[in-house]
């Protein structure tokens, strides 16, 4: 048998004994599934298979071709599923269903009372960290972590997002939408809104979370990007945009000099963001020793924080210095921080523009508010702690969109999977309109009074909920009021008609594109927000 006979046979025999594996781990996970006596959808391959997570949306797309095409495989087994599917499984199978794979069973709940049972009893419900690890890039953080170890990471970190953060997150977003709005106001068309918004969500994490202020440039007139370690924008702008690819290779193979230039640029930036965390921690671990006081940010708090947490123990209990966070768990939190800050804010900022563009009313119905709260003050007179509590309707759009359109993902053989889309959008929960994106839902009018609503608990989980609710949650929404208050108090926008087009027919084709382009890239987003240009115009 010659070497070309051999290696085919070779690998059709990994093949198929990959196969039969599969099949076999799929009929025990069945077997176990069987038992619970609950609805079961059975599919052939895991979720979180990595080839899998390549090619499923496209050989999905092939199958629906064929006579069977329609099945619990082509329904379920791509990544994004659950946004088509909003709360159709659960209408059909109850308040929970299970999804059997060859890897795990994936256990759905569309049920309040249980989910908050799960929240709470974290530790009969841990989190399958093999799925998080691919995090640890930079070190250990809240996300990679259980026990005894989150609880303290939990404690420190969750320490430094306190009112003096959102504060600067208020005030530098405000500024940057100012200068965004003003770039965006000077041109007949704009094509680079979700370009431009994460633009100002970088520079806002930039500030807040490292002390550095950068003059906002819309993605028209900036010039070609710099080196990644340049600056430290550059480094954590190319950080955040590689960052799947980042977590796929791992830092050391990207150092492999052989690689092309643009993986080698990947790593070039995560060494000099990592070089820049360095200089700040000794810098602050200096500043603490000596007792002198330090621009606060997410960095140089989280560093203080854990030294103060050290001493504390060590005062009190006699324990070790490593009570507090190591050098690496600061960085691996930093690092999260950003991470889950940046797209998280700046699709759920693009979804919003593209409803209030294709809703001119509730664009009239928001700048109401703005005008009643702020009136003509100016921008710099603009107060987070008398301000940002009154805008209730800037607060109702966000919840609104994070409503439809949760910019997250939750995730030991069985997964309690909570059912953000179908929660989100169940009539039960929401009413007779679920699906329609009306903002006033969430307003209770008392007379003169305007008061947010509280949802049930357990049926609005956007930010997750109980101890593992997410810790920069205000800070998100800070970012999102002052933006949407500095967009829509004097300007309002539209979709910019194409030839032919009426004003009501280019409203119509904006919200059917919100509905047919979004789908799961990392994250929940539109996929191509440039086919609707937008223009503004000053009130």
């Amino acid at each position: 048998m010659g070497a070309a006979s051999l290696l085919t046979w070779g690998l059709l025999s990994s093949v198929l004994a990959w196969t039969t594996y599969s099949w076999v781990c799929l009929l025990q996970n069945y077997l176990a599934a069987r038992k619970l006596g609950i609805p079961i959808r059975v599919l052939p391959i895991s979720h979180g298979n990595p080839f899998w997570m390549i090619v499923d949306k496209t050989i999905v797309r092939l199958v629906r071709r064929l006579p069977f095409g329609d099945s619990s495989f082509t329904r379920y087994n791509w990544r994004g599923w659950e946004v088509d599917d909003k709360c159709r499984s659960h209408l059909e199978m109850g308040d929970v269903y299970m999804q059997v794979t060859p890897g795990k069973n994936w256990l759905y709940l569309c049920n309040p009372e249980s989910l908050l049972d799960v929240f709470r009893r974290r530790s009969s419900f841990p989190r399958p960290l093999e799925i998080y690890e691919l995090l640890n890039i930079f070190g250990p953080n809240l996300s990679t972590v259980e026990g005894h170890q989150w609880k303290k990471q939990r404690k420190i970190t969750a320490s430094c997002f306190n009112e003096s953060t959102n504060e600067v997150v208020w005030t530098e977003s405000l500024a940057l939408a100012a200068d965004m709005i003003q770039s965006w106001s000077s041109k007949s068309s704009v094509r680079t809104t979700a370009d431009d918004i994460r633009t100002l969500s970088l520079h806002v994490l930039s500030k807040a979370g490292f002390g550095k202020s950068y003059k906002f440039q819309s993605h028209d007139d900036s010039t070609a990007s710099a080196s990644p370690a340049a600056n430290y924008k550059e480094s954590l702008k190319t950080v955040l945009d590689n960052c799947v690819l980042i977590m796929a290779l791992g830092t050391k193979f990207l150092a492999k000099p052989w690689l092309p230039q643009k993986l080698r640029k990947v790593h070039e930036a995560c060494v000099a963001f990592q070089k820049h965390m360095t200089t700040v921690y000794e810098e602050e671990r200096r500043a603490f020793a000596e007792g002198r006081a330090s621009d606060r940010n997410l960095l140089s708090s989280l560093i203080r924080a854990s030294n103060e947490e050290a001493r504390r123990s060590s005062e009190s209990k006699g324990t070790p210095a490593s009570a507090g966070l190591t050098e690496a768990e600061i960085y691996g939190n930093m690092f999260v921080f950003n991470f889950a800050g940046h797209d998280t804010t700046a699709h759920t900022l693009m979804f919003a523009i593209a409803f209030l563009a294709a809703n001119p009313s509730i664009q009239d119905w928001l700048c109401e508010e703005l005008q009643q709260v702020l009136g003509n003050r100016k921008l710099e007179e603009w107060d987070y702690y008398s301000d940002f509590a009154r805008l209730k309707r800037c607060n109702a759009v966000l919840m609104e969109t994070v409503r439809l359109y949760t910019p997250s993902r939750s995730p030991p053989d069985t997964m309690v999977i909570p059912s953000y889309a179908a929660l989100h959008t169940h009539p039960r929960f929401w009413g007779p309109d679920p699906l329609v994106w009306r903002p006033s839902r969430w307003i209770d009018r008392d007379g003169l009074v305007e008061e947010l609503v509280t949802p049930q608990r357990g049926t609005f989980i956007p930010w997750s909920e109980g101890e593992r609710s997410c810790p920069g949650k205000k800070f998100s929404q800070v970012e999102f009021v002052a933006t949407m208050a500095v967009l829509f108090r004097y300007w309002r926008v539209v979709p910019e008609p194409m030839k032919g087009e009426t004003s009501d027919s280019a409203r119509m084709r904006l919200l059917n594109l919100i509905e047919t382009d979004s789908a799961q890239v990392l994250l929940l987003q539109m996929l191509h927000p440039e086919r609707a240009p937008l223009s503004w115009a000053k009130r």
